[in-house]
């Protein structure tokens, strides 16, 4: 039989491990989704995304 071992004591890798068994029964991820400024600049975001389209209404 294992002996018990605080989790303050234990390796971080352990502590993940633990931490990662404990969350299987969860039904939603726990990691906080933060979304992104538009303020900032983004390579990868679209170039037509950041500007507004005034030539489209002329038409």
């Amino acid at each position: 039989m294992a002996r018990f071992v605080p989790k303050d004591k234990l390796s971080k890798k352990a502590q993940k491990e633990l931490n990662r068994q404990r969350r299987t029964m969860w039904d939603f991820s726990p990691v906080s989704r933060a979304v992104d400024s538009k303020k900032l600049y983004n390579r990868k975001r679209n170039t037509r995304d950041r500007y507004d389209d005034y030539g489209a209404s002329v038409f």
